[in-house]
């Protein structure tokens, strides 16, 4: 047997093929609960070692040098070992396993090996589905969600039921109403969803008083977050064209104004600590083997402080589903790992087998291997697990399911439940003019429904039936057998529900069965006899007829919203565990609700118009294209993105805004040209690149007040977007762009004076056809839009 043969099958010995199979056991991230920091005296006495031997446990000594004392001890056949989701440790060195796939997209998840559940900790905080908590508009609730998520996932692991890593949050852009992912991310703004991204990931991460250390790359972490699927991710399965095999065509404009921008502002402004890249490819080249996006963008451009991982299976996807470049295993392996991927999750074969085998035909460097490591070990330098974390070691199970966490999930729900119609102001109920209920439809006893995917185990749930049940006596029926209701079966039971009632809240809407991962729509309509359900129901009921519709994606709802016989719209997304309770908050006027559509609903021809394949983003007139999102869509809606209403009125009225903003240039400062309309008038100087900009012209701010006041009769929050639209002079850019947002709470009758600070060089440029960062020069409009909408101009001036 040769040497090459014999690492070989040395290395199969040792480490068994990763499969989707994982057993409680194995699951464990650490050895055990007593010990669980790598550098513990006792822990190495117990295996018969001296801690004092090894430098990587020398707390004194920098990050960077224990890391690279730890790397360098290893041989080469144990660094391979730490290569995969599930790092096989070296004992000898005392250096334990650990998994580093654990999720936390809206609460503690036991999807991946890394975490799991028992009798000590049965569960954890299900909140909202990330598409609903986005309709808040609040990034001081998007905080407080990481923080409270890193707190449950902090204590399950030092009870040795967590690890420390999480691949969350997904920060994809709804390019398309179709993708069936669109539950768990932030919407089709790239700038709302990138301040998601911060948020939530500095939530997740940040120890307090570390938040802005010196040295980035030894910030300590609560938890470590990730953002993904990078990039240009969001076809699962559409028409026989999934992920798996899918080449996003995106051109570099599009790349750069929209699929890359929230990572780029996940990655320079939260500080994340890990990015996952995805299964597609982008303009033919694999994402997790193309070194322009990861070296050369995520580490060299943007600077990430961390490591990049490989979504599950991603190499085997390389190979089988893409075939680039008719790829060997090895080769793949070796590509990823040269562009940028130092961890493979999940892979069909023995990746130990493939690193070695790599390692001795000459295809990788050892210091290939090492700087993996670095990053790799690196992060876990900075969580704690070599040395503890003192500010987190007595969390337990009582820190797990508190009431102030499930609070939290209720308020979440709340504060991103939109009204969509309210008629006569029928809502909010009035609970002595509805004493009897009839609570139907195929979401009116909603549990799993409602805590979407990617979920651990909820620590209690509130269905509809369960909350409307306290508020009234209920008629309850179905409606449907389930939400696909294929038939109309259940319908006249419903219908007799609703006629015997003093008002019908009917629950209708998608699930897990139509939209989700792996499984996009291929309609914008309510699943089978839905929309006769509610038709049937809403001609023999008695006054009022309220419609809550959960979805993650717009749903053609125009028959409901234009029949005077439903008094009321509300779209309470997928609102986790205690959605019930939250729901009947708000229609029964606990609560009022101020949340705004963070998608573009669409009326149903949409999807006739343009393939999902199709990633173009701006409109084609000639070929009958409509343009995609609310920054380039030119036809009609059912509900516009940033759309919402509330049970009290607003005024919104200018205090202070800018006419102008001179902008000083350098003696030598290139002007760019930009595509015109016909007939437009062009400026000496169209337009400067912003990275040409000096720094103190880059600092140069838009400064201006909106009074908000709250002349209705109740309590609530207005959510104020604020929009930039580029001087009217030139073409193919968005109709307008989100570049800043807040969220305000007034009660009746109060006042506030919200102040607003935009930086010019990144609120009002915008993304050429070559992929350059310009400022143009002239008139542009800034739009703030809540009840109602103020509008100013500002006109950009250049000078020397």
């Amino acid at each position: 047997m040769g040497p090459v043969k014999l690492l070989v099958f040395l290395a199969l010995l040792s480490v068994s093929t990763a499969t989707r199979t994982i057993s409680k056991s194995s699951s464990l991230t650490h050895a055990s609960s007593d010990f669980n920091y790598v550098c513990n005296a006792e822990k190495f006495a117990s295996y018969g070692l001296e801690m004092s031997m090894y430098a990587f446990c020398n707390k004194s000594l920098p990050y960077n040098v224990r890391v690279r004392d730890l790397v360098d001890s290893m041989t080469v056949e144990e660094k391979v070992q730490q290569l995969g989701n599930k790092a096989k440790g070296v004992p000898r060195l005392g250096l334990p396993p650990y998994q580093w796939w654990s999720e936390a997209l809206h609460g503690v998840s036991n999807v991946g090996p890394g975490t799991f559940f028992n009798k000590t900790i049965p569960g954890a905080t299900s909140f909202p589905t990330v598409i609903l908590s986005a309709a808040s508009f609040n990034e001081s609730l998007w905080k407080s969600l990481g923080q409270a998520v890193s707190t449950e996932a902090r204590a399950m692991y030092n009870l040795g039921m967590a690890g420390l890593t999480f691949w969350s949050p997904n920060i994809n852009v709804v390019r398309d109403p179709r993708w069936g992912r669109a539950l768990e991310t932030p919407g089709e703004d790239p700038f709302v969803v990138g301040r998601y991204a911060v948020n939530y990931v500095r939530g997740l991460q940040d120890v307090e008083g570390h938040e802005n250390a010196r040295d980035l790359n030894s910030r300590p972490l609560k938890v470590s977050a990730c953002c993904k699927h990078y990039a240009a991710y969001d076809v699962d399965n559409w028409l026989g064209v999934d992920r798996y095999h899918f080449d996003a065509r995106v051109t570099e404009q599009d790349m750069v104004e929209t699929f890359l921008r929230p990572f780029e502002m996940c990655v320079k402004e939260g500080d994340v600590s890990s990015v996952m890249c995805s299964y597609n490819r982008v303009n033919g080249i694999p994402t997790c083997a193309d070194p322009k996006l990861l070296s050369d963008t995520i580490r060299g451009d943007w600077n990430l402080h961390g490591y990049i991982v490989s979504d599950c299976d991603s190499i085997e996807v390389l190979v089988d589903g893409h075939k680039w470049l008719g790829d060997s295993k090895e080769d793949a392996v070796a590509h990823v790992l040269k562009a940028g991927t130092v961890l493979t999750d999940y892979v069909p074969f023995n990746i130990v087998c493939f690193y070695t085998l790599l390692f001795n035909m000459g295809k990788v460097r050892e210091s290939d291997i090492d700087k993996a490591l670095f990053y790799l070990y690196n992060v876990l330098m900075r969580l704690g697990f070599f040395d503890g974390s003192p500010a987190y070691a007595a969390l337990g199970k009582d820190d797990v399911c508190t009431k102030e966490n499930i609070e939290l999930a209720t308020d979440a729900a709340r504060q991103g439940i939109v009204l969509l119609k309210n008629d006569n102001n029928t809502l909010p109920l009035r609970s002595k003019k509805a004493r009897t209920l009839a609570v139907v439809g195929p979401h009116a006893n909603a549990t799993s429904a409602m805590i979407g995917n990617y979920a651990g185990i909820p620590c209690k749930v509130v269905s509809p039936l369960d909350a409307f049940s306290k508020e009234a006596k209920v008629k309850y029926a179905m409606g449907c057998g389930d939400v696909q209701c294929p038939n109309d079966t259940f319908i006249f039971k419903a219908m007799e529900a609703a006629k015997h009632a003093d008002a019908t809240i009917i629950f209708a809407g998608l699930d897990l069965s139509v939209e989700a991962e792996s499984l996009d729509r291929t309609d914008l309509l309510l699943p089978g006899y839905q929309t006769q359900l509610i038709n049937q129901i809403a001609d023999i009921a008695i006054s009022p007829v309220i419609l809550v519709i959960m979805s993650a994606g717009g749903v053609d709802i125009s028959f409901a919203k234009h029949n005077p016989k439903i008094d009321g719209i509300i779209w309470a997304g997928y609102p986790g565990e205690q959605g019930g309770a939250a729901i009947a908050d708000v229609i029964f006027g606990r609560y009022n609700p101020g949340g705004k559509l963070p998608l573009t609903w669409y009326t149903a021809d949409y999807v006739d118009k343009l393939p999902m394949t199709s990633l173009q983003l701006r409109p084609d007139d000639e070929m009958g294209y409509p343009g995609r999102t609310y920054k380039f869509y030119n036809g009609s809606t059912v509900y516009p993105f940033g759309y919402g209403l509330s049970y009290t009125q607003f005024n919104m009225a200018l205090v202070r805004g800018p006419r102008s903003v001179k902008v000083k240039l350098s003696s030598n400062q290139h002007c760019r040209s930009l595509p015109t309309k016909p007939n437009g008038y062009l400026n000496p100087c169209p337009s400067v690149l912003v990275d040409e900009l000096s720094k103190n012209t880059n600092k140069e701010t838009i400064d201006f007040e909106v009074l908000v006041e709250n002349v209705g009769g109740r309590d609530g929050s207005l959510v104020l977007i604020v929009y930039a639209e580029p001087p009217q002079q030139f073409e193919g850019f968005p109709f307008k762009q989100a570049v800043e947002f807040e969220r305000v709470a007034l009660k009746a009758g109060e006042s506030k004076t919200v102040k607003f600070e935009l930086v010019v060089a990144k609120s009002l440029s915008v993304v050429t056809d070559t992929a350059y960062v310009a400022l143009p020069s002239g008139g542009h409009m800034i739009h703030i839009h809540g009840d109602g909408a103020v509008t100013f101009p500002v006109n950009v001036e250049f000078h020397y």
